[in-house]
């Protein structure tokens, strides 16, 4: 008889998933706290830098979460 193939998660993938999903989350804060800091302050000299590094914070955690959601899942499934 064939011996059924336990499946389980793998913890050391999982741990990695869900550190770039804590980089996302706070990437989530940072960005847009960023954002509404160079539109609140567009007189001063900083507001186009403020900005450029808000949208790529922004940016970053959309990235981070896609790459741990996808880490998550393959933790899970392969």
């Amino acid at each position: 008889m064939m011996e059924a193939e336990t499946k389980h998660t793998n913890r050391d993938i999982l741990i990695k998933g869900l550190k770039k999903m804590l980089l996302s989350l706070a990437c989530m804060f940072t960005g847009p706290t960023l954002l509404y800091i160079s539109f609140s302050n567009q007189e001063k000299p900083l507001y186009i830098p403020l900005l450029i590094i808000g949208i790529v914070i922004c940016g970053l955690a959309i990235f981070f979460a896609f790459k741990g959601l996808k880490t998550i899942m393959d933790s899970m499934f392969n």
